[in-house]
């Protein structure tokens, strides 16, 4: 492969070699070699094309020596501003009963310290109750009304249970009375500091039109997120119910302790699934990794998923490869 100039690679669009496989975004730019895009820190990794202003954000905090907690913290924060999306924050497609319940989580690789609230109503941003949860109190998790009673106690910046435009969107449904499933993503952000520590968070409105209590993967540690300072951390998006009870982003981590690239433990974490779950790849799930190293990766059921990566000379959007029966033949448990 010849040498790319610094200047024409930077203007690119993104690729890698990860894992043995050359990892290309779709719009089709050049191959790119995966040292031209990782090993140094800072970096951060998040799920999804509208987690690179949320990257962008967490590396500002971090270049003006903010901590690693602040930059995850920082970062997510913008996706739940955002009032168009649809899947993080109050903006967020609400319940059955018409009440946005939100879901998040943070993790500190130092000191291996978790904070963790679920089904919070009416406070804008869960990301910063979960820390507060991390650092002031004796638990990891708060959910409910006892989460709520928290936030209110400290604080905290609070908002409409539902915005307009979802809540005429409830009423549609509620009308028509459509228990269809409806799309729903998740802002899980991993960072590498300077200093070679992992955090990572992650913050969701969960599954459109939910039962109302619904808990998804997001906001349990070891499901939507895990951190581990002496490998590095993994993020997930997509079907909570199909990620947490594998405990997926755990077993993301824990095939890097084994020494795989972070891109082949997302793909190995989603063929073990998909070889014991009776659904197959019919799982709609996504992993994205990094470690200690600073290399990254990730991968999806299908096709088709999108993440973000940041570092100080570089910020895209790169396709992830997809996982089908084809990587490893007749999968689901003990279908014949």
């Amino acid at each position: 492969m010849s040498k790319m100039p610094r200047r024409k690679f930077l203007s690119g669009a993104a690729t890698a070699l990860v894992g043995g496989r050359l990892i290309q975004n779709a719009s089709g730019a050049p191959m790119l070699p995966v040292a031209e895009l990782t090993g140094a820190a800072p970096l951060i990794v998040s799920t999804w094309p509208f987690g690179k202003p949320a990257n962008e954000k967490a590396l500002e905090v971090l270049r003006a020596n903010g901590s690693g907690l602040d930059a995850v913290e920082a970062g997510i924060r913008v996706t739940e501003s955002d009032p168009n999306n649809a899947s993080v924050g109050l903006a967020g497609i609400p319940n059955a009963d018409g009440v946005v319940q939100l879901d998040s989580c943070i993790m500190s690789g130092p000191g291996h310290r978790a904070g963790s609230v679920g089904a919070l109503s009416g406070f804008r941003h869960p990301i910063s109750v979960a820390r507060a949860v991390m650092e002031k109190t004796k638990h990891v998790m708060l959910v409910g009304d006892g989460a709520a009673a928290f936030a209110a106690k400290h604080g905290f910046e609070k908002g409409p249970k539902v915005s307009p435009g979802q809540f005429a969107a409830w009423k549609r449904w509620k009308a028509e009375q459509k228990r269809a499933e409806k799309n729903h993503d998740t802002i899980a952000l991993i960072a590498l500091t300077p200093s070679g520590d992992v955090f990572g968070g992650c913050s969701t409105s969960g599954w459109g039109y939910k039962l109302p209590g619904r808990l998804g993967d997001s906001p349990i540690i070891g499901g939507g997120l895990y951190v581990d300072n002496e490998v590095g951390a993994a993020g997930a998006t997509g079907l909570g119910e199909n990620v947490m009870r594998y405990c997926g982003t755990f077993l993301v981590v824990e095939f890097m302790r084994q020494g795989m690239h972070p891109q082949d433990a997302c793909l190995e974490t989603i063929r073990r699934i998909a070889r014991l779950d009776p659904k197959g790849f019919d799982l709609s799930i996504n992993f994205i990794a990094l470690d200690r190293k600073g290399r990254f990766g990730a991968a999806g059921t299908g096709t088709g998923f999108e993440y973000s990566v940041t570092c100080p000379s570089f910020s895209r959007v790169i396709q992830s490869p997809g996982v089908t029966t084809a990587d490893i033949g007749p999968v689901g448990g003990n279908r014949k």
